[in-house]
């Protein structure tokens, strides 16, 4: 039987500002997201037995159960009838990283699952469906540039994200999201915030950089202390040759860089890999990779 085939992309939190700590113990966040063209391989085989393989360069460094197997069990309860069988994840972006790995991954099985079940499975099933399995699975299911609100499903998608180049770098030291928060010691929220209505950067990158550079991440201090070498990273992606803006993704610890062509992001990948040969570094465009 055919297999299926998609790409889990690395979401990068271009900008993430923490509003305040709601009462049903999530943080209220405010994030610019974009995506790299680098990601997890997903992949379908349909039949009757539910299974899952894991491999590829970080496969070892999962532990636990793995979303992807719960997320087919959530699909399968909530829409009877549907077609599973064995997936198999080729993990390639590091784990605990910042770029919403696990989120992506379980993005990329639910469009498997929509896949080998044409007519059986409708955007609104895979709308619901996402949310109930992490605060990023719905931006990850879009895997495109947006601004996302409330602990991370509420996803406006932004207009005119511009062409441009992204360099990644993690230390090799994993962090958990949930160390990270604790750290930051977030304040209660004071009040419902309004969601501010997404940018539209009208294809322009000096845009992009007015608004990524006027905000930044309210976790990199908290992520700074917890993983020292952050500093280190944010340091050197900033000295890279026509590197922008250097920030930290998400919870981290991998920090990118944003250049102004996906070229200049891959030059500046090499010359960085040869002063830091022990971090995983990856070079793309960013925006929407699966257009």
């Amino acid at each position: 039987m055919t297999a299926f085939r998609d790409i889990a992309w690395a979401k990068v939190n271009l900008t993430l500002e923490v509003l305040g700590r709601r009462a049903d113990g999530y943080h209220e966040l405010l994030s610019l997201v974009a995506f790299a063209g680098v990601g997890d391989t997903v992949e379908l085989e349909p039949q009757d037995a539910l299974d899952l393989r894991v491999e590829g360069p970080f496969a070892a460094s999962l532990a636990g159960p793995n979303l992807i197997l719960t997320c087919a069990e959530a699909a399968k309860f909530a829409i009877p009838g549907l077609k599973l069988g064995r997936f198999r994840l080729v993990k390639t972006l590091p784990v605990a990283a910042g770029l919403g790995g696990g989120s992506a991954d379980a993005a990329a099985v639910l469009r498997l699952i929509a896949k080998a079940n044409p007519g059986k499975v409708t955007e609104a099933d895979l709308a619901a469906l996402a949310p109930r399995l992490g605060s990023d699975v719905a931006v990850c299911l879009r895997s495109a540039p947006a601004l996302i609100t409330g602990r991370g499903e509420a996803v406006s998608l932004v207009r005119g994200f511009p062409s441009c180049g992204v360099l990644l770098a993690n230390p090799g030291v994993p962090l958990a999201t949930a160390n990270v928060y604790a750290a930051l010691g977030a304040p209660p929220l004071a009040a419902p915030p309004r969601a501010p209505a997404p940018p539209d950067f009208a294809g322009d990158f000096a845009k992009l950089i007015d608004y990524v550079r006027s905000r930044g991440n309210d976790l990199e201090p908290a992520a700074t202390r917890l993983v020292p070498q952050i500093a280190e990273v944010l340091a050197a992606l900033g000295a890279l040759d026509g590197a922008e803006v250097a920030r930290l993704s998400g919870s981290g610890p991998t920090c990118f860089a944003l250049f102004s062509t996906p070229l200049e992001a891959h030059r500046a990948a090499g010359a960085l890999a040869q002063a830091e040969p022990d971090w995983w570094i990856a070079a793309s465009s960013l925006g929407s990779p699966n257009k």
